[in-house]
């Protein structure tokens, strides 16, 4: 009987489905289980039942989300860890030494500046940064000979600026692209020329603000610039580091990858009828999306990307204090971090995950409203938005 598990030819939300999730040999379950182990009996020294000796090294629910993931992003294999920035941290000590120098972007969200800043300084990385929507600065900002990595993250997180992965794949390799914003289903970095995706499967990929965790796919046959192989190098790390995903939390995302296409539609849906309500608000000075044709770099974005995704930004008069207050003075929408879930998240980057880069080259605008836009009916949403717009501004 043909493995649907493993047929590359179906369409996506086939594949989220079915990639990797063949029923259970023993039961029949049509769900991967949730193996919670850490140790397996071998089959005399050395004689592994099917590669499993230590959860550490691989566990049969986490081998199953990455082989989705890997399948999702039309990748060579995919990888799970315990956050977004534990991939992330695992990949790029894949990639860089001591010395080596990587191009940032000049949007690039909190936590990841910190890392490259607060971690990775010093530990013997430079790094400058640069607008990464322009591919001219991020040329400028390349040493030859030393920048070994271009982070690209796209959309970036708060502003929803846009990114040309294929120009940049041009410019500069290894390029590595954060698709958490646009998630599996709305852009396909690889395809476009990137070497390594990474998310954060706390977002769209988990989907329901429940798990912690983050993703990585490579691409066969990209090699380091040091002439090593990426895809072993980043599975001796993922194995050397550990910050791996537990099977509890890979089954979380395992499943929530599974209504991805239907989720992100309906958060496209209503990520549009919200922007279009914000422009015509009289409280509102700027929205941010790449849906809209004045957004700076639409034209890339409708190119690279099948719809704009549920993130959307807006500046109010006023500035500071009125966008805090408008924040806090929403009733569905959920006054949180994070985004990506089924429910509607509003928050002040300036003052909240974005407050770690204030006074540095990629502080945010302090009148930012941040928007991560849910799946609730979106007459609703635009109703909240309303009230608190229409009394603080």
């Amino acid at each position: 009987m043909p493995d649907a598990s493993t047929n590359p030819d179906l369409g996506f939300a086939s594949r989220a489905i079915h990639a990797g999730q063949a029923p259970d040999p023993t039961t029949g379950a049509v769900v991967p289980p949730i193996y919670q182990v850490s140790t397996y009996k071998q089959d005399g020294v050395g004689g592994l039942r099917g590669g499993y000796e230590y959860s550490r090294s691989a566990n049969p629910t986490r081998t199953a989300l990455e082989e989705c993931i890997a399948s999702l992003e039309g990748g060579d294999r995919g990888f799970a860890f315990a956050s977004g920035l534990a991939g992330q941290d695992t990949l790029l000590r894949a990639l860089i030494r001591p010395g080596d120098h990587v191009v940032v972007p000049s949007d690039a969200y909190g936590g990841t500046y910190r890392q490259f800043n607060k971690v990775f300084v010093p530990w013997g990385i430079e790094h400058d940064i640069a607008a990464i929507a322009d591919v001219d600065a991020v040329r400028a900002a390349i040493r030859p000979g030393l920048t070994k990595v271009v982070w690209i993250e796209t959309p970036t997180n708060p502003l929803l600026g846009i990114a040309d992965i294929a120009a940049l794949a041009d410019v500069a390799h290894e390029a590595g692209v954060d698709n958490t914003f646009a998630s599996s289903y709305l852009q396909q970095p690889l395809a476009l020329g990137a070497d390594v995706v990474t998310h954060s499967a706390t977002k769209y990929a988990g989907g329901h603000s429940d798990v912690v965790g983050g993703l990585v796919v490579t691409r066969a046959g990209v090699e380091t610039a040091r002439g090593e192989d990426v895809t072993e190098q980043v599975a001796f790390h993922q194995n050397a580091v550990g910050g791996v995903a537990g099977p509890f939390d890979s089954w979380l995302v395992l499943r929530g990858l599974k209504t991805l296409a239907v989720r992100m539609e309906r958060h496209c849906d209503n990520a549009e009828a919200v922007v279009e309500f914000l422009q015509g608000h009289p409280g509102v000075t700027k929205v941010h999306y790449p849906g809209l044709a004045d957004h700076p770099n639409h034209d890339v974005a409708a190119r690279q990307m099948t719809r704009f995704g549920g993130m959307v930004s807006f500046q109010v008069k006023g500035g500071d204090d009125v966008a805090a207050k408008v924040c806090a003075e929403t009733e569905l929408w959920t006054l949180g971090e994070s985004l990506g879930g089924v429910e509607a998240l509003i928050e002040h980057p300036g003052r909240m995950t974005h407050a770690s880069v204030a006074g540095t080259a990629l502080e945010v605008p302090s009148d930012l409203i941040r928007l991560s836009v849910g799946i609730e009916d979106v007459d609703d949403l635009i109703a909240d938005l309303k009230q608190a717009l229409d009394r603080l501004t």
